[in-house]
């Protein structure tokens, strides 16, 4: 590969491009991307991202602020059913923390993350502005708007001061960088000393023969499924072969360390279809 190229899927474009050409991708699913991804994933996508918030203890001492708090506060409970009941809040055991969730537009983890800890601050940060107007709206019908902000900018260059942030959530979204080590970069320069990178990704199926089984679904049906439901078979397309040009999880943990992150480790999801990989700064 040129050293002014990366890929695009299994394409090669110009490095300048490619944040444009995703802009694109997602401009075209905003409005159905929650519902897409439903149907590719049979909603296991949802228990993926309930265990995702699961990372997210404020009973950890990630600031001063929380290390001086006592000790005696509640022990936080976690739900068991696939999905948050959105009617029963979850009391926050800490004052206000703050969360920056890139590539987060339609708001799926910020809205789990605002129902368990309703005090908690959310930064929604994504580089396509129809993804944050679903997010948007989404966030005022479910009444989850207070705590949090949503701004469109480059996850590889964020426009938030040094240490700003206890939590640095992303969900699907890193592997559409251009640039993924910047994106670490970015991701530990945000977070307060001790602060927690979070990141739910795609990963690399532990099994051969699974393997070939999840090869068949995907090529075969997920840009079908796109073409039935959106008219858009190649948006999906393009997934499912950023999927495959992902870094495989040791590698990607490799990336994590190289980042400057302490204690990275990464935890297998469905045979390795999709893995949370943690770090601490």
């Amino acid at each position: 590969m040129k050293t002014d190229q990366t890929h695009f899927g299994f394409k090669q474009v110009d490095r300048e491009q490619k944040a444009d050409l995703v802009k694109e991708i997602f401009s075209n699913v905003a409005k159905k991307y929650d519902l897409m991804n439903d149907l590719m994933s049979a909603g296991i996508h949802r228990i993926w991202k309930n265990k995702m918030i699961e990372e997210i203890n404020l009973s950890h001492p990630l600031t001063k602020q929380s290390e001086d708090l006592s000790s005696s506060s509640e022990e936080l409970t976690r739900p068991n059913s696939q999905d948050f009941d959105f009617a029963q809040p979850m009391e926050a055991s800490r004052e206000a923390a703050r969360v920056i969730d890139v590539a987060g537009g339609t708001g799926d983890i910020a809205f789990r993350i605002a129902k368990k800890f309703p005090q908690i601050k959310i930064d929604v940060v994504d580089i396509n502005q129809e993804m944050l107007d679903v997010g948007k709206n989404r966030a005022i019908d479910l009444n989850l708007f207070s705590n949090l902000n949503f701004t469109c900018c480059n996850g590889e260059e964020l426009s938030f001061a040094d240490q700003t942030f206890d939590f640095f959530t992303i969900a699907f979204g890193i592997r559409n960088f251009t640039n993924i080590d910047k994106g670490l970069t970015e991701a530990y320069r945000v977070l307060k000393p001790g602060g927690k990178f979070i990141c739910l990704e795609f990963a690399k199926v532990n099994d051969y023969f699974l393997q070939k089984i999840y090869d068949v679904y995907s090529f075969k049906l997920i840009p079908k499924i796109g073409e039935v439901v959106l008219k858009d078979r190649s948006s999906y397309q393009y997934l499912v072969e950023s999927i495959r040009k992902f870094p495989p999880q040791e590698e990607f943990k490799k990336m994590i360390e190289k980042a400057g992150f302490k204690n990275a480790s990464y935890q297998n999801l469905t045979f390795g279809t999709a893995a949370i990989h943690v770090g601490t700064k």
